[in-house]
């Protein structure tokens, strides 16, 4: 399904000049600048505790949102309402990739990462 995205992307036309255009830019570039400070903020942990500092304060997987809002920015851009549904079913799925996760860093990190949890959101607001 992400494939099938991804291709949408590669060869719908951009909606140049209009405001679809501009607010899918605007996300992909969101999205950027958040994958570069989740990543940044990531390399900067110490590999026996788990990230919690920067971005990792307002999301538990600030890689992930970004990703997505990256993806969402460029599926606006090109004005396929297709793209987009496969998108918000293929990110859908992959919400039990991240629960298990989250089970692999809870027995890697125990009781802090079980704080963790608890004071940040999963997907940022929710």
């Amino acid at each position: 399904m992400a494939l099938v995205v991804i291709l949408l992307i590669i060869f719908s036309p951009l909606k140049l000049g209009s405001p679809v255009f501009y607010i899918g830019t605007g996300l992909v570039l969101l999205g950027l600048v958040g994958l570069v400070k989740a990543l940044f903020d990531f390399r900067n942990t110490p590999q026996d505790q788990p990230a919690t500092q920067g971005i990792y304060q307002i999301t538990r997987h600030p890689q992930i949102l970004s990703s997505n809002l990256l993806i969402l920015g460029c599926t606006i851009a090109i004005g396929s309402w297709l793209a987009l549904i496969l998108l918000v079913l293929a990110r859908a799925l992959m919400h039990a990739n991240l629960v298990a996760e989250e089970d692999v860093c809870l027995q890697a990190f125990g009781e802090v990462y079980r704080e963790y949890m608890q004071q940040v959101p999963r997907y940022g607001l929710f």
